[in-house]
């Protein structure tokens, strides 16, 4: 079942809201894609992912060391994912779909898949925003519960303790089992049209290509036992793992955001923009590092509104968008850092971890 919104053109506060974002980027003459402040960052985190690896396989390190290395392309992967992949995927990093298409695939390079995260994010999540039942970021399974109106079981209670310690698996599962079963389940939806064997089988070849560099190649060249390249894989996911959930997890799933289901409506009262309103959050606006390692992450209410324009434009753009929002009588829901967001998600998986009254 899906649900229908108000169509834009009735919506007059996206109307006002499109028209001041226009016109800021008009009177500066800015493109809404990547600047050279971007590619540069494009260069600086692809350099962190592959430094290290590539000092792995070719100097000795004491086991430590090692460690330390894994880590920082945990946190280079995880930065890649957010910034690079991300704009790249929402095709906002370049006005050249070619370019897009090619930067895209560095979801792939680091274990992911494009074409799932495009169906499940673009489409899906960004579509329907803590809807439950079409968004699959509130609807991912019975482990964790998102959303109100999912089933609750008996060890939901534990819920926000667990998580966070499940939180560290989230990469693990994209370059593991998570992409074939999304694949398989888009064919079963029918949400869109595609080519089923060509997609299993760039999955297929991606993910052998993906687990060769980052497993078979070490184990061959680097003179340690089996078990500690595999050890290192783990640590670069986990570490990985818990920043992306996290950071994801701050934007929709936070106090005073509303929740929905299809079961209870096919049409919403309201158009498409005010839905991202009122379903999410930013945190830490004025966080230097955070702006620029979170790839607009922390700025998600433009970002949901506006996910054409690259991230690297969010912060100018955020104060024209939080006057409008204010300007027709909206909240601005925002959390002035990141430790308050953090505590805010984490009494939502208290109150989630409740049965339903």
């Amino acid at each position: 079942m899906v649900v229908k919104f108000e169509k834009a053109a009735a919506d007059p506060f996206y109307i006002e809201l499109r028209r001041r974002v226009d016109e800021y980027f008009e009177k500066n003459n800015l493109s809404k894609n990547a600047n050279f402040a971007m590619v540069l960052k494009t260069i600086i985190l692809m350099t962190a992912y592959f430094t290290p690896y590539i000092l792995m396989l070719t100097m000795e390190f004491s086991n430590w060391g090692l460690v330390g290395l894994c880590g920082i392309m945990g946190v280079a992967l995880a930065g890649v994912g957010m910034s690079v992949m991300h704009d790249s995927c929402h095709g906002s990093y370049s006005s050249n779909p070619r370019v897009n298409k090619v930067m895209s695939l560095t979801m792939n390079l680091i274990g992911g898949n494009a074409f799932n995260w495009k169906v499940q994010h673009n489409v899906k999540h960004h579509t329907y925003t803590n809807i439950y039942g079409l968004d699959e970021d509130v609807n991912n399974g019975d482990v964790i519960r998102l959303s109100p109106y999912s089933k609750h079981y008996w060890y939901h209670k534990y819920q926000h303790i667990y998580s966070w310690v499940l939180y560290l698996l989230g990469t693990i599962s994209w370059v593991t089992i998570k992409d074939f079963r999304q694949l398989n389940q888009f064919r079963r939806e029918g949400i869109m049209k595609f080519s089923f064997s060509k997609e299993l089988t760039t999955l297929i070849i991606t993910k052998i290509g993906y687990l060769g560099y980052m497993l078979v190649v070490p184990m061959i060249v680097m003179d340690v036992p089996f078990y500690y390249v595999l050890l290192g894989f783990v640590i670069v996911h986990f570490v990985a793992g818990f920043i992306l959930t996290v950071v994801f997890q701050l934007a929709h799933i936070v106090e005073d955001l509303e929740h929905d289901t299809n079961e209870a409506k096919t049409r919403m009262p309201h158009s498409w923009a005010v839905h991202q309103i009122l379903t999410t959050a930013n945190f830490s606006r004025k966080n230097i590092f955070l702006n620029w390692y979170l790839g607009g992450l922390n700025f998600q209410i433009e970002h949901h509104l506006f996910p054409n324009i690259c991230h690297i434009h969010y912060v100018k753009i955020s104060a024209i968008v939080k006057k409008t929002v204010q300007d027709f009588n909206m909240t601005y829901h925002e959390f002035p850092n990141m430790p308050l967001a953090i505590a805010s998600h984490y009494r939502m998986l208290k109150r989630f971890s409740l049965a339903p009254a």
